[in-house]
């Protein structure tokens, strides 16, 4: 997904996040933060995350003023981070979207009383079969999910939008896993603070 044009800054983004940045940017109107997103599979390939998105950089740099990069670490272990700062394009802080939804803040102060959580977020409620179940082989083997999740007690659904149909799936996936369930309404949390910077750093023309 990328939008059309050359603007003054280009969002490189994981490709699980365009509902949420499409929605904050048509809220907000700014239209001058210009998006492209990586394909939201590399969720699966965490260790292709760095080179994606530094080749994207590189291709895109001269038509654009700034870059930033809508990632979190995303399970790069530091190298996405490293390879930002060589680039000189800022990225999400963070280390996952679970924590900057919920804000980095909050989601550190009880991330320790919650290691035995499972999270959601509206994305991968949809797309519950593609990147969890399939992935895992749980759809040939349904057998091995107390192997996969016997240590976890629950599943939590970070709601970004409050929509009664993804509250319901979300029930469901919880059902399936064998966890109980509690949903929590992030909205877009970090996300959204930080998208709201870049653009008022780099105003329409």
């Amino acid at each position: 997904m990328e939008d059309s044009g050359a603007g003054s800054v280009l969002l490189i983004a994981c490709g699980a996040l365009a509902h949420e940045v499409v929605a904050l940017k048509r809220l907000n109107g700014w239209d001058h933060l210009h998006l492209q997103c990586l394909p939201a599979k590399l969720h699966l390939y965490p260790d292709q995350i760095t080179a994606e998105v530094a080749r994207t950089v590189a291709e895109k740099r001269a038509a654009y003023d700034q870059i930033f990069v809508l990632y979190a670490d995303c399970g790069t272990g530091g190298l996405l981070q490293a390879k930002c700062a060589e680039l000189g394009v800022e990225m999400l802080a963070g280390p996952h979207c679970y924590s900057f939804f919920e804000g980095n803040d909050t989601f550190a102060a009880h991330a320790e009383n919650e290691f035995t959580a499972f999270y959601l977020t509206d994305f991968l409620v949809r797309q519950f079969d593609a990147f969890v179940w399939k992935p895992m082989g749980l759809d040939r083997h349904p057998e091995l999910r107390d192997m996969y999740f016997g240590n976890y007690t629950k599943l939590v659904y970070q709601a970004q939008t409050n929509n009664p149909a993804l509250d319901a799936k979300a029930q469901d996936c919880a059902q399936r896993l064998g966890l109980t369930y509690e949903r929590r309404f992030t909205g877009y949390g970090d996300l959204a603070v930080e998208m709201a910077r870049v653009a008022t750093a780099a105003p329409a023309r």
